[in-house]
């Protein structure tokens, strides 16, 4: 005789399994802070600020494309307006403090990400991704053009100035923990829309946008704040970019920044939180072990056979592919 299903049995089980997940997710959290936090003493900490601040770019594209299911052709633009913002405020206003130049540079990243975001949300898949990639070369164009950017000299000589008026940020150590510290705050704001019932409309728009919909969602709302979410978060890495190296460069508002951060999201593994993070330290690395060796003029081609391998092979990514072997192995 079949027995009778005991609900709170049920719910009970479900309550366990979410703390068990829970407990890994904090348990991986934790050794990755140790981690971070000893690296400035074993690594040169310039190259790990340049790691963090395009993990965040990623982390802040993986928002958009990952998990709302907006392929963005047009995130450098965000990069690049935010990094020149703060560069041209530091420069010429001597009495702004950094943490002020950064915070304006985001804005103006996410005011613009809201301009984007009204002209392209109406329009789906390619089209989408095609009015993206036109709004940020019109971008690009205006900095060419601009003599507040350098043009193609870029903005040299970004001071780094003192954070609250007390710590030094020349110096590489103060200046890494204080990225680190903007990057796990990001991180962690990521991590908790994702998983607000927010998040959770979002990926029900990517899964299936008819759907959602039908259930009275106003879907194009839902997209507008995400984009505008990804703009600011992409906006605030470019901040922190130009302070870092004390340059904003052209480099960053060029359509290669916005097909080297899908690489770095797909890579990584598209959907998943630390897959971004994962995806731009090891492009950052494979970019910079390349150009050290006789490989120099070879990066874009092997980062393109990189890109097609991952799509054809290992569509899930770094952490995609190894959150699968584990479910499968370890149960």
């Amino acid at each position: 005789m079949n027995q009778p299903v005991n609900q709170t049995d049920i719910q009970h089980g479900i309550l366990e399994q979410q703390r068990s997940e829970d407990r890994k997710k904090l348990m991986v959290n934790g050794v990755l802070l140790l981690l971070l936090l000893a690296a400035p003493f074993v690594m040169y900490p310039v190259f790990l600020m340049k790691i963090l601040c395009f993990a965040l770019f990623a982390v802040a594209f993986n928002l958009l494309f990952g998990f709302t299911g907006l392929l963005s052709f047009g995130h450098a633009a965000f990069l690049a307006t935010g990094g020149y913002t703060t560069g041209y405020l530091l420069t010429n206003y001597s009495g702004l403090t950094t943490e002020m130049g950064i915070i304006a540079g985001t804005l103006v990243a996410t005011l613009l990400g809201l301009a984007f975001a009204l002209l392209s949300i109406r329009r789906q898949g390619i089209y989408f991704a095609m009015v993206t990639l036109a709004l940020a070369q019109l971008v690009f164009f205006f900095f060419v053009q601009s003599k507040f950017t350098g043009g193609e000299d870029g903005m040299h000589g970004i001071p780094r100035g003192e954070l609250l008026g007390v710590i030094n940020l020349d110096d590489n150590l103060n200046m890494y923990y204080f990225v680190l510290a903007v990057f796990i705050g990001c991180y962690l704001l990521v991590q908790r829309i994702v998983s607000s019932p927010y998040g959770q409309v979002l990926k029900s728009i990517k899964q299936n946008e008819a759907r959602a919909v039908s259930l009275g969602y106003n879907v194009d709302r839902y997209k507008i704040l995400a984009f505008v979410i990804s703009a600011a978060l992409a906006g605030l890495a470019g901040s922190m970019k130009s302070v870092v190296f004390q340059l904003a460069s052209l480099n960053d508002a060029h359509w290669h920044m916005s097909g080297e951060v899908i690489l770095m999201t797909l890579v990584g593994g598209m959907g998943t939180l630390l897959g971004p993070v994962v995806g731009a330290t090891f492009v950052v690395n494979v970019e910079y072990q390349l150009s050290q060796g006789p490989l120099r003029d070879w990066v874009d081609p092997i980062l393109g056979g990189i890109f097609v391998l991952t799509v054809l092979a290992f569509r899930s990514g770094i952490v995609g592919e190894v959150q699968k072997f584990v479910k499968k192995n370890l149960g």
